[in-house]
């Protein structure tokens, strides 16, 4: 049983060391609607000072959301910068972009290009929605992503 484990262990610690993700987390937002003052919070695991990596956000959604594009805030507690990004959904025919599946569209977007984290530790990432639109519908679940720049 001992041994069992152990080769089991040092499996998953080779899959984990051959793959490029060092750390995802994923929230689901409420069905009825995400609402403006709803702050998903992420904690990401820095995995090294070395290495430089890319932080994603992949947010999925339906068909039944309403708009081209989305509007994000994040925040960090480490600081009193708010970045605002924009990106797009949709093309302007209407059509939209990213990878089907499953009834919902995944979209990545790329956050944070080629960084090098300055310390070990945790790194705390608050996100919500930017839009006008008080209760947000459409959106499934948004996660964030810490992959190794190649």
């Amino acid at each position: 049983m001992k041994t069992r484990n152990l080769i089991l262990l040092l499996l998953s610690s080779l899959i984990a060391a051959c793959s490029d993700t060092a750390y995802i987390e994923s929230h689901d937002v409420n069905p009825l609607g995400w609402d403006k003052d709803s702050v998903l919070a992420y904690s990401l695991v820095v995995p090294d000072t070395v290495e430089n990596y890319d932080i994603l956000l992949h947010l999925r959604h339906t068909d039944n959301y309403p708009y081209q594009n989305m509007w994000l805030f994040l925040g960090e507690t480490d600081s009193l910068i708010t970045d605002t990004i924009e990106f797009y959904l949709a093309d302007d025919r209407g059509i939209w972009l990213g990878d089907r599946g499953n009834g919902h569209i995944s979209m990545p977007v790329l956050y944070e290009s080629s960084i090098r984290f300055k310390q070990l530790g945790e790194r705390h990432l608050y996100i919500r929605h930017g839009m006008r639109t008080p209760s947000l519908q459409g959106i499934t679940d948004l996660s964030v992503e810490v992959k190794r720049t190649k």
